[in-house]
């Protein structure tokens, strides 16, 4: 791998590792506020995705002797477009966004950003971004296998958060 790919995947990871940071951070503000987690038991699989995730780009990168040495603009605007919807989703929930499923009992859906549009906008970014981050580093076989996994894993969550906010809002 060639230095930007690895300056790349540092700094996708080190963005990986802040946003767990304010997770953290938002869990405990909304924990103090009597916040309820719910679906703990498939959290460690979305952390064991992502981290296999990571590894499988770069093995795939390193095995294939992937050096590329120009990256393509097309799939960094991707991305690119996705982080500043991935910030959008962020900003718009405030304290509420999290990496888990946490609700407050008593507090309205938030309807406004990207959620004014699209129910749960972050997932699709994140499924849009694995597939794009292998794309820019040259491991097709990871940015086919990681967004249906991502989506597999999806099923389970969604409607335990669904069933979450809904009895949170009542």
């Amino acid at each position: 791998m060639t230095i930007w790919m690895w300056l790349f995947i540092i700094t996708v990871i080190a963005q990986r590792l802040i946003e767990l940071y304010i997770a953290k951070q938002n869990e405990i503000w909304m924990k103090e506020r009597g916040g309820v987690e719910r679906g703990e038991k498939h959290y460690k699989w979305f952390i064991i995705l992502h981290s296999f995730f990571f590894l499988s780009i770069i093995t795939e990168a390193v095995v294939d002797g992937n050096s590329i040495t120009e990256i393509s603009y097309f799939w960094f605007t991707i991305f690119l477009l996705t982080q500043m919807c991935r910030i959008w989703c962020i900003q718009a929930l405030g304290p509420f966004w999290n990496t888990k499923v946490i609700v407050l009992p008593g507090v309205a859906l938030i309807r406004k950003g990207p959620y004014k549009y699209v129910k749960h906008p972050n997932y699709i970014i994140v499924a849009i971004e694995l597939f794009v981050i292998p794309f820019i580093l040259g491991a097709q076989i990871t940015a086919v296998i990681f967004p249906i996994l991502h989506i597999l894993l999806l099923r389970v969550r969604i409607p335990r958060e669904e069933k979450a906010l809904r009895n949170a809002a009542t």
